[in-house]
């Protein structure tokens, strides 16, 4: 009787065991199959972007970090940044336009939202070839720092506003007179700070008040008025920019960040255009400040995602926006003429001017 009770005992403990490991391992027998097979579930974020931050959101290292350390499945649609602000925004909970006036635009059509935070800056340049730096600089526009340029923005308006022909400043090649393509003011934001740039200049480099707008927006129109069809995304523009050549575009603002997102990411293709492509800094130039405006809870949620060190760290390094926290010389960006530090600023007229200025642009 005794070995028929321990004989019983044994087999209780066996099947105990075997009951273990099967509950462990989910059933299958295979210890590693139920934890490899374990998602974190994630919520998914919509909302609108201006196209020049595509790369930086379609990144695979970025989206990596919002979704293992913030749980978040980021989606996007383009749009231009104060397009975006009139568009249904049912089901979204981001914005992601590229200036601070975009967000007083949203709280004057929408009221305030439930967050919104400055994430990335980046200054806006003008990019040509180099045949028109050849020219500029013989007309006493450009000003160097090593291999970093500058244009003085009061001759080169002055060049604008007096229908200049290319030809009058030893470049013959090109067709019209000079001029600088942008997108459109009244619906995308590079545009919209070109001409919140054009405004300080033509107001004798001082920032354009309420008073005098009356006084400036003439010439306003008359510089915009000449560029026929406007680009309502500056990622397009840009690429316009690198396919189209010289002849088609001898000169288009941007943003800074586009010329090192291009090399980081088709270094190829960057080194066969690297001599010809120039970087100009405006003197003075203005920031363009991308802030996130968060809809709901899962915007706030991507803020902070966005605010995490290593996707700031991933922002400059790979997509050319300044963070402010990082330091990396143009060598190590692998791009021709990059400013290590923006000095020469001018500060961006107010909300209510810039409204005045993008109602009298349409």
């Amino acid at each position: 009787m005794r070995k028929k009770i321990i004989g019983l005992v044994l087999l209780i403990c066996v099947m105990a065991a075997v009951g273990g490991i099967y509950l462990l391992t989910g059933g299958s027998g295979d210890g590693e199959k139920k934890e490899t097979g374990k998602t974190q579930p994630r919520t998914a974020v919509s909302g609108y972007v201006g196209g020049e931050k595509i790369g930086f959101l379609e990144d695979e290292e970025v989206l990596s970090i919002l979704g293992e350390k913030y749980g978040l499945e980021v989606d996007y649609s383009k749009a231009g940044s104060l397009d975006m602000m009139t568009v249904d925004l049912e089901g979204r909970n981001y914005l992601f336009p590229s200036s601070s006036i975009a967000l007083e635009y949203y709280e004057e059509l929408h009221g305030s939202p439930a967050q919104s935070e400055i994430l990335l800056n980046t200054p806006i340049v003008l990019y040509t070839h180099k045949m028109v730096l050849d020219a500029f600089d013989s007309q006493g526009l450009i000003a160097k720092d090593g291999d970093v340029n500058y244009i003085d923005m009061a001759k080169l308006v002055e060049l604008i506003q007096n229908d200049t022909a290319w030809a009058d400043i030893g470049v013959p090649e090109l067709y019209g007179t000079v001029s600088v393509d942008t997108t459109d003011p009244a619906r995308s934001n590079s545009g919209n700070m070109f001409a919140a740039l054009l405004a300080d200049v033509l107001n004798g480099g001082q920032t354009l008040t309420p008073e005098k707008v009356d006084e400036i927006l003439p010439q306003l129109q008359a510089i915009f008025g000449k560029l026929g069809y406007m680009e309502t995304s500056s990622s397009d523009l840009f690429s316009q920019f690198l396919r189209m050549g010289v002849g088609a575009t001898p000169i288009a603002a941007g943003y800074e960040s586009q010329i090192i997102e291009y090399a980081m990411l088709h270094p190829d293709e960057y080194e066969a255009v690297r001599d010809d492509i120039v970087v100009l800094y405006p003197a003075p130039t203005v920031w363009s400040a991308h802030v996130l405006i968060a809809l709901d809870d899962a915007g706030k949620t991507l803020i902070r995602g966005l605010q995490d060190e290593g996707v700031q760290k991933l922002a400059w390094e790979k997509h050319g926006f300044r963070t402010g926290n990082y330091e990396i010389s143009d060598k190590e960006l692998g791009v021709t003429g990059i400013a290590d530090n923006i000095t020469q600023v001018a500060q961006v007229p107010s909300y209510d001017v810039m409204r005045r200025i993008i109602d009298g642009l349409r």
